[in-house]
């Protein structure tokens, strides 16, 4: 499992998939509710933070109030990679769109506002196609 490592070649070889499903942020006192299927969950003091599918969320009528996008980066980024979120947020934010980033092994997901998804991933496509361009991601 080689991840990269280089910043340059992390920016070139994104490769940017967004994903077709709506996904929301709730919180659970608890475990997941039977029938959902979280595709990121984050253990706090105050609940268990859930990212589901929002069809999903609506079924067990979880609570959420932001509707997103997922972009995966198809890039096999190593965890200890410099930079690479930096740039895509910056990115991003350039364009005002915000972005929740979640690092998995071997890819890192993008949670986008959904009306805006298809406008931040021809952002994030650009910054692919620029290659190393500006590392910070300020265009």
């Amino acid at each position: 499992m080689n991840a990269e490592r280089d910043l340059t070649r992390l920016l070139a070889g994104m490769r940017p998939e967004l994903d077709p499903g709506r996904y929301v942020f709730t919180t659970v006192d608890g475990p997941a509710p039977a029938g959902v299927a979280p595709v990121v969950t984050v253990i706090e003091d105050e609940g268990l933070t859930l990212v589901v599918r929002q069809e999903e969320a609506d079924a067990a009528g979880l609570p959420y109030d932001y509707v997103a996008g997922r972009i995966t980066l198809r890039v096999h980024s190593a965890l200890d990679a410099v930079g690479l979120t930096a740039a895509v947020a910056g990115a991003l934010a350039g364009e005002g769109l915000s972005c929740n980033v979640v690092a998995g092994f071997h890819h890192d997901h993008l949670f986008v506002e959904h009306t805006r998804a298809e406008e931040a991933l021809a952002v994030l496509e650009g910054l692919a196609a620029r290659g190393s361009g500006d590392a910070r991601g300020q265009a």
